[in-house]
């Protein structure tokens, strides 16, 4: 019987604070009609366009006529999709038709339960007039999980205050193949480097109030060719030891309450499909306990794309099976389909039930359900989407991220030097953009209203700082039309210096040269940039190569006369101002490679997690070692690094390592001194090497890491806590052990340059371990007293 209650009366337990989310949802699904259910499981993106210049793959083939608005709300709704991502739209009145919209939503329903509104958030909230950060790989350049944070939480802060609930982000897939378009969505290509700054970003969206969506789970970055949504041709141990920790570390350490599927197949399973990871994995195993989306038409794919289901209504009962809860982005598979293949007793409704549960205790969680649920935010005519402490945020992460590769002491430019500025993406705002800015995403579409935002371009901050600089573009960044590329040799031949600005342009499926659908068959640099850069470096003038990129390109030994190499990854709308104040000195750079910068062109997507057999050697004419490896860099002053070793052990002799016991942790220090005559960050790293195990592992892995700024003479001891749970992996048994024997923990400038190494021996019986695990390795910096820095 169901209640009798009014559904609006206060009574309401499901209305009750008083009452635990999970009860309060118990006291409504009871209550409601099959189809109040499944409209509780759809989202519906109103503003789609169907003309097939979209923000979606199959936009065009899967968005129809849509039925009314009214009759589409008439049983409720579960999510509004990107009410200001999908055109540009006034910030304070996006907010006020988005209020009006659930106004309506509520009214129409019997139980007034108001839609979950999401939006993209990778580089900022997706919305016309948003601050622009850095893109993901930027993120991982900073090595800065700290602000990260603090950016995050000034995203989640705006989206919060337009209406907004749920965010789409962060990508914690791990870099496999450079060549695949959205690499620079990714944060690099280290799983612990991409779980600790991805977590920090979910505790600071969180931690704003905004519900943080994991993506992709699990696999989409190691698609074969990296092709764009191309078959995962990956074993059980990958996806154990370099996909899925990320997500895992995000999930404990960040508290992220909702995932996202990935479009993968993996071994031939979709994974909008894949029961055992869906569920079994995720929800059995992890414990998660939040809601599964789906990506955008993916719960249609296993119809369409991936051919193991007849039609919506099989596409349908596969996806709720698996555990997604809510389609997106808008009503298809779980609208009708879904409701008569429940009335024929093709899908149990129990499985209904499920994800509803799920659906309406994050509702509650958020505030949906009370009774003080406004629609509108009483500050609404003040809300500004681009404030001041939210570029702050943006140019300091900005600043982090550049990364300088190769000086020979031309940087910082000199004062009064003649500069060319050369290049296709000197003086192009978009080049500073990633494709999930809303300029590339959605503005490229209206052009009419313009970017929304200042983005001064490189060249308009470098004519800030140098009085005596030329600009020729010298080509573009597609296309081969090399009739500029005389001038620009002709503007460095009479320059005393050339910096040379060359790089990507992002865009979607097609559209772009990095970003979603945008693969690359090789690495080789878009256009006829090469021909250009090979023009400018044989006039003979030092140059300053600047590479603004969405992925790294390969610096053959074509590129070695270069002066300098300067790498950023799309810096976000104060990336010229970045940039121009590292060239000329205003800021010290400290980013750290987040990928490696490999040296061939062709098909290698090997990164430098490979075991022995995957780095150079003797049985292939091929060699893969990188120009400059997973987290190189630079800076203008000099860094000693001295007195590594183990701490609390007694029992360690240069021919006895000290012991590790299997379920303890080893303390390692380093200290750490700047011998330059300016202020510097230096990225401390700690690697990991297994020389013999039970099956082969990467010859080195990051296992911990900490910025460390100090002044000319100053130095500090860097303490690192790893435990022994940091050290497992996935043996033959198929299960996470730590293994007893000799392992190394090697203090590294970078991935290729170990500056100390510590012997250890991991001691006792293999142990298992599981979810629950020690993920991170804990940091110490002590600063001691400053040496005196000779005159």
């Amino acid at each position: 019987m169901r209640s009798q209650l009014p559904v609006h009366s206060d009574a309401a337990p499901w209305r009750d604070p008083q009452l635990s989310p999970t009860e309060r949802a118990e006291a409504l699904l009871p209550l409601m009609t099959l189809e109040e259910k499944i409209a509780q499981l759809i989202g519906v993106w109103v503003g789609a366009d169907a003309s097939g210049e979209g923000v979606a793959p199959h936009q065009s083939d899967m968005i129809s006529e849509l039925p009314p608005w009214s009759t589409i709300i008439q049983h409720g709704l579960g999510q509004l999709t990107r009410p200001f991502g999908t055109a540009p739209v006034d910030p304070v009145l996006g907010a006020r038709s988005l209020a009006a919209s659930q106004a309506q939503i509520v009214a129409a329903s019997r139980f007034g339960i108001p839609a979950q509104v999401h939006e993209e958030c990778l580089t900022g909230f997706a919305a016309w007039r948003a601050t622009v950060y850095p893109t993901p790989l930027g993120w991982g350049a900073s090595f800065d999980p700290d602000l990260v944070e603090a950016m995050a939480d000034r995203i989640g802060r705006s989206m919060r205050a337009a209406g907004v609930h749920q965010g789409l982000a962060p990508v914690l897939d791990v870099t496999r193949d450079y060549r695949w378009g959205r690499t620079e969505e990714t944060i690099g290509e280290d799983p612990y480097l991409v779980g600790t700054t991805g977590a920090a970003y979910v505790r600071g969206l969180e931690g704003a109030g905004v519900v943080a969506t994991l993506k992709h789970l699990a696999g989409y970055s190691a698609s074969r060719g990296g092709r764009n949504l191309a078959p995962v041709p990956m074993g059980r141990r990958e996806l154990t030891d370099v996909i899925l920790p990320p997500f895992e570390m995000a999930l404990r350490l960040g508290g992220a309450r909702s995932v996202m599927n990935s479009y993968a197949e993996i071994d031939g399973v979709p994974v909008a499909a894949d029961e055992e990871l869906l569920t079994g994995l995720l929800r059995d195993e992890w414990g998660f306990t939040g809601t599964v989306v789906a990506d955008y038409f993916a719960v249609r794919f296993l119809e369409t794309l991936h051919g193991v289901a007849g039609d919506a209504a099989d596409a349908a009962r596969l996806a709720l099976r698996a555990g997604i809860d809510v389609e997106l982005p808008t009503v298809d598979a779980f609208g009708a389909p879904l409701v008569e293949a429940v009335r024929r007793g093709d899908v149990d409704e129990a499985l209904v039930d499920r994800a509803l549960r799920r659906v309406l205790i994050q509702k509650i969680e958020i505030g949906l359900l009370d009774e003080d649920w406004q629609e509108l935010p009483d500050d609404v005519a003040s809300l500004r989407l681009d404030d001041e402490v939210s570029q702050d945020v943006a140019v300091r992460l900005a600043r982090e991220s550049v990364v300088l590769l190769r000086n020979t002491g031309v940087l910082p430019l000199a004062v009064g030097s003649r500069v060319a500025l050369i290049g296709p993406a000197a003086d192009d705002p978009m080049a500073m953009l990633g494709c999930y800015s809303f300029p590339n995403h959605v503005g490229i579409h209206h052009v009419d209203h313009g970017l929304g935002l200042e983005i001064p371009t490189l060249r308009d901050e470098l004519a800030r700082r140098v009085p005596l600089l030329s600009h020729e573009p010298g080509c573009t960044i597609t296309g081969a039309d090399t009739s500029g590329i005389p001038a620009a040799v002709a503007a460095a031949a009479a320059a005393d210096v050339c910096v040379l600005a060359v790089g990507d342009r992002a865009g979607m499926f097609g559209r772009g040269t990095s970003g979603e659908g945008c693969d690359a068959v090789d690495l080789r640099l878009p256009g006829v940039q090469a021909e250009l850069v090979r023009a400018v470096l044989a006039t003979g003038t030092p140059v300053v190569l600047v590479l603004m990129t969405g992925r790294p390109y390969a610096l053959g030994p074509e590129f070695d006369t270069a002066a300098a190499v300067v790498q950023a990854f799309f810096l976000g709308q104060l990336g010229g101002q970045a940039l121009a104040e590292v060239l000329t000195g205003a800021v010290n750079p400290s980013g750290r490679l987040p990928v490696s910068v490999p040296r061939d062109a062709g098909g290698l997507p090997g990164t430098y997690l490979a075991p022995p057999l995957g780095r150079r050697n003797k049985v292939s004419s091929v060699d893969p070692t990188p120009a400059y490896p997973f987290g190189h860099g630079l800076s203008y002053t000099t860094f000693d690094w001295s007195d590594a070793g183990v701490l609390d052990r007694a029992d360690a002799t240069p021919d006895a390592p000290a012991a590790w016991p299997v379920d303890g942790e080893a303390r390692v220090r380093i200290t750490v001194t700047n011998t330059g005559d300016r202020a510097g960050t230096e990225v401390v790293q700690l690697y990991l090497h297994d020389p013999v195990a039970q099956t082969t592992r990467p010859v080195v892995r990051l296992v911990g890491y900490t910025r460390l700024t100090l002044e000319p003479g100053a130095a500090a001891h860097v303490t690192f806590g790893v435990p022994a749970d940091v050290a497992s992996f996935t043996g033959l048994s198929g299960r996470r052990v730590v293994e007893p024997g000799d392992v190394e923990l090697r203090f590294g400038r970078s991935s290729g340059d170990a500056a100390a190494t510590v012997p250890l021996r991991l001691t006792g019986v293999e142990r298992q371990v599981g979810h629950q695990r020690e993920l991170l390795t804990s940091v110490r910096v002590e600063p001691l007293v400053a040496v005196p820095h000779p005159v």
